[in-house]
């Protein structure tokens, strides 16, 4: 496995400046090495040793959202977000890290990231403490140091975590599909009612749903991180898991997760045809919808709605057309788009921690454009977006809901009636 950009991928990059414009980082500081084609600048500099992974130089690295909007304008084909994972997994292995920088990807990325059941005894101790009144002490001492008090302030209300009874839920007559619904990480203990739904509307759709127990990380947070053994030991685990299950389709409803997953070829190798045959599977959820046969949505939902497209949809999958799609098949639903849909929020993971100054940046302009439409429901259709934009609601005072796009597919069926529960 390379730990370097090819120098193929690098060459591609003809510098002609066509993504500056649609670079969030360099639209914000209007430095070149701010822009995808400054970093690539650079991480040739470092190939050929002109430069060296000094802290400035892993800055202009980190400071990438990974966004991938570069790629869906670049008339060179250039592949960036492969480049750029592929740079960062060059950059730690020569950067001098402080022991506390070591700790923190130690942490993230080798013992909780990995781990279902330490994630789990982890969001089960925050839920105890959101739900006793803990978390109002806390947060009014004052206690909490400043890093720490960002992070806390980040997580929503917790709903109890999403866990099926069985690993294969049946299909509301008649059978039509039999899919995999990828579950992730964090997603099933932050956003369990977006797993809910998603059952609902499969199952409504006459899809037989396997959801394995022993599916882990997608291994997102990884491979942007530059840790691509460990994410490449996950993906090998997710083959083993859905492969062998005569599934029509892996369903992913968090853009990231499903973005990654198709591009497991890159960690794993384009030749194995385990990894041809699971990258083949994966679809969004936006994406399988809209390409079957849907059972007609009859409720009307009757809100105005903005779209945030998921910068892991929209430039990474390239889907754009499907959320629209199916957002137009709901009743009373109305769409006002905001000025660019297709930038990103500031979300990118584990960013928002990270850089979080950026991060707050890009969000703040994110929501002055939000808010400027007139909508009164955020949808989106990636858990990291969610985050975010429930982070820009409340840090801008304004009264919007936040959903995923699959949320108001379950409404428009129903979602609670008689009958539509899941069983879970």
């Amino acid at each position: 496995m390379s730990i370097a950009p090819s120098p193929a991928d690098l060459s591609q990059c003809v510098h002609c400046g066509l993504c500056l414009q649609n670079c969030p980082t360099y639209l914000q500081t209007g430095y070149e090495a701010e822009s995808p084609r400054g970093r690539i600048h650079l991480m040739q500099a470092l190939g050929d040793g002109r430069v060296e992974a000094s802290e400035a130089y892993r800055q202009h690295l980190e400071l990438c959202l990974v966004c991938r909007n570069c790629e869906g304008v670049c008339p060179s084909g250039v592949h960036f977000g492969r480049i750029m994972e592929a740079g960062r997994a060059q950059l730690y292995e020569r950067a001098s890290l402080s022991p506390r920088e070591r700790l923190f990807r130690r942490l993230a990325f080798h013992e909780l990231l990995p781990h279902r059941a330490r994630l789990r005894a982890m969001f089960g101790a925050l839920m105890i403490y959101q739900r006793t009144g803990l978390q109002r002490l806390v947060r009014a001492s004052g206690l909490l140091p400043a890093p720490l008090a960002e992070a806390e302030s980040l997580l929503p209300d917790l709903p109890a975590p999403f866990e099926p009874r069985w690993e294969v839920m049946t299909a509301e007559p008649p059978l039509r599909y039999r899919v995999g619904l990828f579950t992730g990480c964090v997603m099933p203990l932050v956003y369990g009612p977006v797993h809910a739904a998603t059952l609902r509307v499969l199952r409504h759709n006459g899809c037989e749903v396997h959801i394995p127990r022993s599916q882990v990380c997608c291994g997102a947070l990884n491979v942007h991180g530059g840790e691509r053994q460990t994410a490449a030991a996950l993906a090998r685990q997710n083959l083993r898991a859905f492969l062998g299950r005569g599934l029509d389709a892996i369903v992913v409803n968090s853009a990231g997760c499903g973005a990654t997953m198709k591009e497991y070829a890159d960690l794993l190798g384009a030749d194995d045809p385990d990894v041809q045959e699971f990258t083949g599977l994966v679809r969004d959820v936006t994406e399988f919808l809209a390409d079957i046969e849907l059972v007609p949505p009859s409720l009307a939902v009757r809100t105005r709605i903005t779209l945030q497209e998921s910068c892991h949809l929209v430039h990474a999958q390239r889907i754009k057309a499907a959320p629209r799609d199916l957002l137009a098949r709901l009743p009373g639903v109305e769409l006002l788009d905001m000025a660019h849909p297709d930038l990103c929020c500031g979300s990118a993971g584990l960013y928002m921690l990270t850089e979080r100054e950026m991060s707050m940046r890009i969000l703040d302009d994110k929501m002055s454009e939000i808010a400027a439409t007139g909508a009164q429901t955020i949808v989106t259709a990636n858990p990291g977006c969610m985050m975010q934009l429930q982070r820009g609601v409340a840090r801008a005072g304004l009264k919007l809901d936040v959903r995923h796009v699959i949320e108001l597919i379950d409404d428009a069926y129903g979602a609670h009636a008689g009958g539509r529960q899941a069983l879970v």
